[in-house]
């Protein structure tokens, strides 16, 4: 192993580096307390506010050195369900080195949501916490899941509500947070929060730039192929979508008091979500691929809720095998759901889902 072996100085002082030397003012830590204050003298009217443990399901006590919301963000990170997003599909399964996961879109709408909450003076905790979890109740093979398991469930399958008050239950975090997330989808009822509504745009703007630069270097997509309504207004490059998107909310925000974006760059993004859709979603490849994982997943949960005594025990519920299958299938990840079908139901791995590469 490299580096060196600790060195304690005079006082007992335990440092990471031989060369060490730099120094920060001293004083008592800036615990939660002193933070809630910093958010009540910066933060704009109408952004939440941290407060004591927050509104938890099951009442704690305040911890001392970070606020509600930051909890919440430290729980969401270390859940196992933000693990798995690793291996979850983003728009293609097997993604290659450069092509998006769950887990690299939930980091990049963080980083969304982030940028515009701190433009606008709202609560940047709370919107990296709803950020980073909204995604956590996917299950494998992207959007493909939520048809496969409406068939199991009386008011059918919704990746929102289903990671707040499913996936990431346990964790028994803030109203706040658990309702931005159920909520960010925009069919879902608004959320309670300017935070929450943060998300919405952040997630819209990600998925829509991110899935045109994987497309693209996919070769999906050519770039000259992306309309002049589009290009004309945010550009063709990441960089420059993200810029022109960002900002646009950020400023429409903070001169209208309402989480909006312009009416001539929200007509661009529209118009690039459809072009996503028309090129990407729904191209041929892409539609055999959803309708071999929606039957993938299907047959899994038929095959756990009849025999449930093959699931973990923690997802065992006897009085609902049904519903304890499709929440121990959802959390699976893409590779080990196809495992599953190989192992339990036979399937030959030549008719599983492939990625896509680049000339695909």
């Amino acid at each position: 192993m490299s580096g060196h072996e600790h060195r304690i100085d005079g006082d007992g002082l335990v440092r990471p580096h031989r060369d060490s030397h730099l120094l920060i003012g001293r004083g008592e830590p800036v615990g939660r307390l002193a933070r809630e204050e910093l958010e009540a003298a910066t933060l704009r009217e109408g952004a939440a506010r941290s407060h004591g443990a927050g509104d938890r399901a099951r009442p704690e006590e305040p911890d001392v050195e970070r606020t509600c919301f930051e909890r919440d963000h430290d729980r969401i990170v270390h859940s196992t369900s933000f693990r798995r997003l690793a291996g979850k599909t983003q728009v293609v399964v097997y993604p290659t080195d450069h092509q998006r996961t769950r887990l690299t879109h939930a980091i990049e709408v963080a980083q969304v949501a982030t940028s515009i909450a701190r433009g606008v003076g709202a609560n940047v905790t709370l919107a990296d916490a709803i950020a980073l979890g909204h995604d956590c109740g996917h299950g494998p093979g992207g959007h493909a899941s939520e048809e496969a398991f409406d068939a199991f469930l009386p008011g059918g399958f919704d990746h929102g509500p289903w990671g707040a008050r499913v996936a990431l239950s346990g964790l028994n975090l803030c109203a706040e947070t658990l309702d931005g997330i159920a909520n960010h989808s925009w069919s879902s009822p608004a959320p309670s929060t300017v935070e929450g509504e943060i998300v919405s745009w952040a997630d819209r703007i990600g998925y829509c730039a991110h899935d045109l630069e994987d497309a693209i270097r996919a070769g999906i997509v050519a770039p000259g192929e992306v309309p002049d309504r589009i290009v004309d207004v945010i550009g063709l490059s990441l960089r420059d979508q993200l810029s022109t998107l960002i900002g646009s909310v950020i400023s429409t925000t903070c001169r209208t008091g309402a989480v909006g974006m312009d009416a001539r760059t929200a007509g661009a993004l529209t118009a690039l979500r459809r072009f996503n859709y028309e090129q990407i979603y729904t191209r041929s490849e892409s539609l055999a691929q959803s309708h071999t994982m929606v039957e993938v997943l299907q047959q899994l949960v038929s095959y756990y809720a009849e025999h449930p005594a093959e699931l973990p025990p923690e997802h065992c519920d006897r009085d609902d095998p049904t519903r304890s299958a499709v929440t121990y299938v959802a959390g699976m990840t893409d590779r080990f759901a196809f495992d599953c079908a190989e192992r339990l139901l036979g399937w030959e791995a030549a008719r599983l889902p492939r990625g896509i590469g680049h000339g695909a």
